[in-house]
């Protein structure tokens, strides 16, 4: 089986998303070795090897650099430690979801090179000034791109000949038993319904005043909060009664928090960092066939819009709440229909096995091995006088 190598800015055991699906199902073609971000350790650097499902091996490096990410700081000691991540002579198909690993292609030899472009990660706080620059030296070296969303689509396709949109799936079957109201989690057992529900990354992207006013406007409604809190300061969240946090759960706990929720919500704030996102948990939570209320996201909005309420002001999302609470049941059994029409169409394992043709036929452009050779793109973003560490052997 070919290697493939995946550079990620998201860890393996954060919550579970399109990388862990695509490479969970792509693992039946390729041998898989999922590269982290360095994370601070004392001492010599090493890279732990973690084998986490069949075919997939996560390699996280340990660093005494205190710089975060794939930093310039970061590059030569991170050179060091993949140096012999493949055998020699082999030409490992090197997969990117971040641009601020490219200059790590250097030694690697790619026989292809694909760019997942996931997120538009320049939009979003704190991201590194070397990014767009990267990112368009990527898109001159990569033989195929995929786009997370449509959103997406449009703003890369004209940078690149062999670009193609794969929206965000869904895994319904595992959705899918959210349908059986019975197994809802033990962990919201003493909240009271009605029950109004979020799972996610809770960031920037995420609309804090909006589920405020949700809150102060029905203090019978139960907003449960599922996921990690990530990049914000978490004293300036909703302190009221009526909003649980239950903090980042497993993949598989999921369906269940799901099957106690009377209507699903994507409180996402409209803001730079959300201009490009196309929600997984939009198909998740129609494979569970329950309501769902969100703000105009566009990659929401438009494919979705007539099974999904939108509303873009606090008034108007509080209404569009109370109107989902509020369906009879043949207008639930409308929209369930509608909603398993939808999912009937997309799957992670039809995304992951047309993905797969379009690596195995990508030609290999004479322009990105030259640059490759050359290492153009990347010869500046190596700092001659980075900080080096010493390296030890793997572990």
């Amino acid at each position: 089986m070919p290697t493939l190598i995946v550079f990620c800015h998201l860890r393996w055991d954060f919550v579970f998303q399109r990388p862990q699906h695509l490479m969970t199902r792509l693992a039946e073609h390729y041998q898989i070795l999922f590269v982290e971000e360095p994370v601070y350790s004392e001492g010599e650097a090493y890279l732990k090897k973690t084998a986490v499902a069949p075919n997939i091996t996560v390699c996280r490096p340990h660093t005494a650099i205190d710089a975060p990410g794939f930093h310039d700081d970061q590059l030569p000691t991170l050179q060091a430690l993949l140096a012999g991540l493949v055998p020699e002579g082999e030409q490992p198909i090197v997969w990117f979801y971040t641009p601020m690993a490219l200059p790590l292609l250097q030694g690697l030899n790619p026989s292809k090179i694909v760019y997942d472009c996931m997120d538009e990660l320049a939009m979003f706080k704190n991201s590194p000034k070397q990014l767009l620059q990267r990112e368009t030296a990527l898109l001159n070296m990569a033989d195929v791109v995929f786009t997370g969303g449509p959103s997406l689509y449009q703003s890369k396709r004209d940078r690149h000949a062999n670009a193609h949109c794969f929206s965000s799936s869904v895994d319904a079957k595992h959705f899918r038993q959210a349908q059986d109201r019975e197994i809802s989690h033990p962990d919201q057992a003493h909240i009271p319904g009605p029950r109004l529900g979020f799972y996610g990354v809770i960031d920037e992207r995420f609309d804090v005043d909006l589920v405020s006013a949700m809150a102060d406007a029905h203090p019978e409604w139960q907003i449960v909060l599922v996921g990690p809190v990530v990049k914000i300061d978490p004293a300036t969240l909703p302190k009221q009664p009526n909003v649980h946090y239950m903090g980042q759960r497993t993949y598989d706990q999921l369906p269940k928090f799901l099957a106690g929720w009377d209507v699903c919500l994507l409180p996402f704030a409209m803001n730079d960092s959300t201009k490009f996102i196309s929600p997984t948990k939009v198909l998740e939570y129609m494979a569970a066939e329950l309501p769902a209320v969100s703000t105009p996201i566009t990659d929401v909005k438009v494919p979705y819009g007539d099974v999904v309420a939108i509303a873009e002001t606090p008034e108007q999302f509080i209404a569009a709440c109370e109107r989902q609470l509020a369906l009879t049941e043949v207008e639930r059994q409308a929209m369930a229909k509608r909603m398993r029409e939808v999912v009937a169409n997309t799957s992670w394992d039809l995304t992951a096995s047309r993905m797969h043709e379009l690596i195995t036929t990508a030609v290999p452009s004479e322009n990105s091995r030259r640059l490759v050779a050359a290492q153009d793109p990347v010869k500046d973003v190596v700092p001659a006088k980075a900080k080096q560490v010493p390296v030890a052997k793997t572990a």
